[in-house]
Parts: structure tokens; C-alpha cells; sequence
């Protein structure tokens, strides 16, 4: 239990955790107040035995319970609020702080964890931490002190009392450990199964075209519903599982609270207690362990806490790429590469490629797919290290910049666009949050976008669905070649950025491209002949080298992958029917 809690702290900023350690320390001070109820009962009782009740009498009494009372609502308000700011400001730093943290993972972290278990972290386990831990942690370190003062009051007040007391809770804690352990494996499985329903309704929602498309809605939402009755299942066998130990906890401590006046009374009856006492230990058996009994039944949350913390730690503990480089400007934007090796998996990718792209070239890189065009494009602008070799820009290995550094220098239009639940105007400025409106006009006009912008009811103001919905394939294509163009880079990097446009916006989108790429170094993946065949040099990849590297007119001349996938795209674009 101890180790849960030092761990939830840890897991804590700085100033955060010194709201939670003041929160503590005013509910040991509301548990002293809280404590003062005996001696004013006490005083009451003695003035009752004695025949001496007085208004002065009353006066005290009701002026200690009043103390008592006043002391401890005003503390507990205080400490809820430090408590409360502590698990809110908590969450949404770490949040930002495994946001910022997932900006430097290589994109292989991607491949390896699924979206719906990022999300599951960054929403159901930031949540439980922000609304439960909080107070399930509040409520234990509360309990423990309350009983831990009343305890030590009892002991000074009678010894025996206080060793019963003591054996209580030994026995107590005994419990307790075995219903943490019972929990510990529990909230293992109960928060896997958030995340894999988490993974499935996404999974659900992104394929939901194609779920209907095949006529599968049945097949794909009996996998979700089984997803919900796991979780739901594992829920309920959490609960089912801890209620024994939570009753036998309740039990146990309403027991102690039995033997305490059993014991006060045989006591008294062998004149070892004074009646005074035997009554004030009576009254006392009631309120020994009223929060004990709270914060033992909630502390089988505590294991959730702890994996809901080692979940979220799990990601920030993740190796980030190396991005303690230099802010280093280049002042040529020539790329190359020596020997490049990458592999995912175990399975080699990328295998000893070396190339030179001279600044303000265009390179198009062909070949079939799974070759490794897209994972080269990648080593080449750092989205991964390399394994092998190193690649360089302006002559410096990219590994000396630091990330954002390198960034500057590249503009990515890639096949799937994604815009987000914004305006337009916000989408295109989204590098450039600040930059003004006319900016914004004069790249939506270079890219070819003003005019369909404008068509729109609240023209640039348009708040277009997430991922850019209510929009067609061109129109967003445009957009991020609109942004792009906002940013103004030297290296532009196109990954399929024409591949599923429609004839009619091809031509636009064709424009845009050359207004962003003018004057700029270009890596271009693709499949259209008249998109490769103007490239200054074209490389053919496949099976992670180059199998074929020269112009367009140097690789017709000669047998190979290239003049082949020419042939039968003349041979398509002749078919008619």
C-alpha cells in the first residue's frame, strides 16, 4: 500500500506533489480536531457522573465539539481543494507532457502499440488517475492518519485499550494485503480490457465504410460486443472477487470495535477502569475506526491507481530518438546517404543504399510495392534512425540537428491527408499560428483552393469535420499543400500525393504541386508517368536497394523494373472499351 502511494507521488510534478503533501498534512491536523470529540465527550460524561453539569459545563463541551467541528470542516475543504487542483493539474500536464513525449518516438513505436491502447492511456487511465486516484488516495492517507492519532491518544489515555487497538489493525492490514494482492492482477486485466474495447470501437468507427461495403455489420459488431462483454466481464469479476475481502475488513474492524467494550467493561467490573474511562472507551469504539472502514474498502482502487500510473509511465519511459543535436540552419539543402540500413522486426527493410540528391533536384522513387520506398523517404527525413550508415544533409549527419532544427527543412504532402475538426483558415496556418489572414490567402491561391474555399458558407471560417470529412480528396490534398506551401521549407517530400485524385481535380492539384515545389529540393514518391518522367533523377527500389538509378530516358534504353512498369502503363492508358 505504502509503495503505491510513493510511487502515484512520484508520478507527480514537483508542485503538484506539494499539494498533496499539504492536503495530508491539514488532514492530520482535521484527524487531531476530529479527535478532540472525545475529550468533550469525555468532560460531559464526568461532569454527568459526578452530578456537576453546570451551564459552564455545557459551555466547554459545546465550545470543544464546536472547535472540533468548525476545525475540521474548514481544514477538510481546504485539503479536497489541494487534493482536487493536485489530480487535475496532474493529468493535464501529463497528458501534455506524453503528447510532447510522443513527438520524438521513432515511427516503429507506432507499428508496435496501437492507437487504441495511446488513447486508452491518454483518456480512460488519465481519467480514472484525475477522478479516482485522486481521491481514493486522499481518502486512504486520510483514513490511516485519523486512526493513526486516535490510536496514540488511546494509548496515552489507557494502555490496554490501546494494545487491543494495535492488534486490531495488524489484523486489519493483514486483510488489507491479501485484497491488494487479489486486486493486483485484477486491475491488470480490467485496464488491458479498457484499452482492447477502446482499440475495437476505433477499429469500428474507421472501418465502418467497408464494415457496410461487404455486408459485415453483424460479423463486426458481434467482435465489439464481445470486446464490451470482456470488459464488462472483467469489471464485474473485479468487483466480485474484492467484496469478500471489503466485508471481512468492515467485519473485522466492527469486531475490535466489540472486544473494545467488552474489554472496557470486564475492566471496570474488576475495578482495573474507573467508569469515566470505561464509558469514554465505549463511546470511543464507535468512532476508533469510521474512516478506517472507508479507506480500507476504497484501497483496493489503490492497484488500479498503480497500473493506471505504470501504464501512463510505460510510454514516457519509452526511448526517445536522440534529438540533442544542434540548432543548425544548413545553407545547402543536398541530401545524402552512405550505406543506409534499416530493419523492422528482425526483417531488413532498407539494405546498404547510398544516393546523392543535389539541392533543387527533383528524385522520384519508383518500384513495387512493399519495397520500401515510403520507409526510405522516412530514414531520409528522420521520421526513423537509421540502423546501419547515416544520412546526411548539407553534409552533416541529420543525428547533429536537433529535431525541430532539422524540421524546418521539410514539407511532407503525403497520400492520406489528415485536417483537423478546425476552420480552414486555422488548417492552413497550422505550422504558423500566427501568421496573418493575407498569408493564408496567398498560399490557399497558389495551391488552387481559394476559389472552392470561398464557395463555402463561412468561406475560410468554414469549420470543416475531423480529418477534414466534409471535404473531397482533391480539396484536402490542396489544403495540405496550401500549409505546406505556408511553411515554405527547401526539401519537399511527396508520398503518393496524386495518387487517388480524380481526373477533374488533377489539374489543380498538379499547379499546386509546382507552386510548392518551385525552387526547392524534391523527393517524390509516385506512380504517374507524367509525374516521374520530368525528375531529374529517378531511383527503382526493391527489396530494400536500388535496383535501377538514372534519368527517365537512360532507364528506357535499357531492360529493368522501370522500362517495364512504363510498358504497362502505355499498355493501360491504351486499353478503350
Amino acid at each position: 500500500m505504502f509503495k503505491i502511494l510513493k510511487n502515484f507521488f512520484d508520478f507527480c510534478r514537483a508542485e503538484d506533489r506539494k499539494r498533496f503533501y499539504a492536503s495530508i498534512l491539514l488532514n492530520l491536523f482535521m484527524a487531531m480536531f476530529e479527535a478532540l470529540k472525545i475529550p468533550a465527550i469525555a468532560c460531559m460524561v464526568k461532569a454527568l457522573l459526578e452530578n456537576s453539569v453546570t451551564p459552564q459545563t455545557c459551555l466547554i463541551c459545546l465550545g470543544i465539539m464546536l472547535v472540533s467541528v468548525i476545525g475540521a470542516g474548514l481544514l477538510k475543504s481546504k485539503a479536497t481543494m489541494l487534493q482536487t487542483e493536485g489530480g487535475y493539474n496532474t493529468c493535464a500536464n501529463k497528458r501534455m507532457e506524453i503528447a510532447e513525449h510522443l513527438r520524438y518516438l521513432p515511427m516503429g513505436y507506432y507499428n508496435e502499440n496501437s492507437l487504441g491502447r495511446i488513447m486508452s492511456v491518454t483518456t480512460n487511465t488519465m481519467q480514472n488517475l484525475e477522478n479516482v486516484a485522486t481521491r481514493v488516495v486522499m481518502l486512504v492517507c486520510s483514513g490511516l492518519l485519523s486512526t493513526a492519532v486516535i490510536t496514540v491518544m488511546l494509548l496515552f489515555y489507557d494502555w490496554r485499550i490501546g494494545l487491543i487497538l494495535c492488534g486490531g489493525l495488524a489484523v486489519f492490514f493483514a486483510i488489507n494485503s491479501g485484497m491488494m494482492k487479489v486486486s493486483a492482477g485484477m486491475a491488470k486485466q480490467k485496464l488491458e480490457k479498457d484499452s482492447a474495447l477502446v482499440a475495437k470501437v476505433i477499429e469500428y468507427i474507421q472501418g465502418i465504410f467497408e464494415v457496410k461495403a461487404f455486408r459485415l455489420t453483424g460479423v463486426r459488431s458481434r467482435e465489439l460486443n464481445t470486446a464490451i462483454d470482456e470488459n464488462e466481464h472483467a469489471n464485474s469479476a473485479m468487483e466480485l472477487k474484492l467484496i469478500p475481502f471489503m466485508t471481512l475488513q468492515s467485519f473485522w474492524l466492527k469486531a475490535v470495535g466489540t472486544v473494545i467494550v467488552l474489554a472496557s467493561v470486564l475492566m471496570h467490573i474488576a475495578g482495573s477502569m474507573d467508569l469515566l474511562t470505561c464509558i469514554v472507551m465505549i463511546i470511543s469504539s464507535y468512532l476508533i475506526y469510521a474512516q478506517l472502514d472507508s479507506a480500507g474498502n476504497y484501497s483496493a482502487l489503490l492497484r488500479t491507481v498503480d497500473v493506471s500510473v505504470r501504464q501512463a509511465q510505460e510510454i514516457l519511459d519509452t526511448p526517445q530518438m536522440d534529438i540533442s543535436g544542434k540548432d543548425i540552419t544548413p545553407e545547402h539543402c543536398n541530401i545524402t546517404a552512405e550505406n543506409i540500413g534499416f530493419a523492422y522486426e528482425k526483417r531488413k527493410i532498407i539494405d546498404g543504399i547510398s544516393l546523392d540528391i543535389p539541392e533543387r533536384t527533383t528524385t522520384a522513387i519508383v518500384g513495387p510495392s512493399g519495397g520500401g520506398k515510403t520507409t526510405l523517404t522516412s530514414l531520409l527525413s528522420r521520421f526513423w534512425d537509421v540502423d546501419e550508415g547515416k544520412v546526411m544533409l548539407d553534409g552533416k549527419d541529420v543525428r547533429e540537428y536537433s529535431m525541430d532544427a532539422l524540421m524546418k527543412n521539410y514539407s511532407f504532402v503525403f497520400q492520406r491527408v489528415y485536417l483537423f475538426a478546425d476552420t480552414i483558415a486555422n488548417n492552413i496556418r497550422f505550422g504558423q499560428p500566427d501568421a496573418p489572414m493575407e498569408k493564408v490567402v496567398d498560399a490557399a491561391r497558389k495551391a488552387c483552393c481559394h476559389d472552392f474555399i470561398m464557395q463555402l458558407p463561412d468561406g475560410y471560417d468554414t469549420v470543416i469535420g475531423e480529418g477534414g470529412a466534409s471535404l473531397s480528396g482533391g480539396e484536402k490534398q490542396r489544403i495540405s499543400i496550401a500549409r505546406a506551401i505556408m511553411k515554405d521549407a527547401p526539401i519537399i517530400v511527396l508520398d503518393e500525393a496524386t495518387a487517388n485524385v480524380d481526373p477533374e481535380n488533377e489539374a489543380d492539384l498538379m499547379k499546386a504541386i509546382d507552386a510548392l515545389t518551385k525552387e526547392k529540393t524534391i523527393i517524390m514518391i509516385a506512380h504517374r508517368l507524367k509525374t516521374v518522367r520530368s525528375a531529374d533523377k529517378i531511383l527503382v527500389i526493391e527489396n530494400g536497394k536500388i535496383a535501377q538509378s538514372g534519368t527517365h530516358e537512360s532507364l528506357m534504353q535499357s531492360e529493368g523494373i522501370y522500362r517495364t512498369f512504363v510498358e504497362s502503363r502505355r499498355e493501360a492508358a491504351s486499353w478503350r472499351l
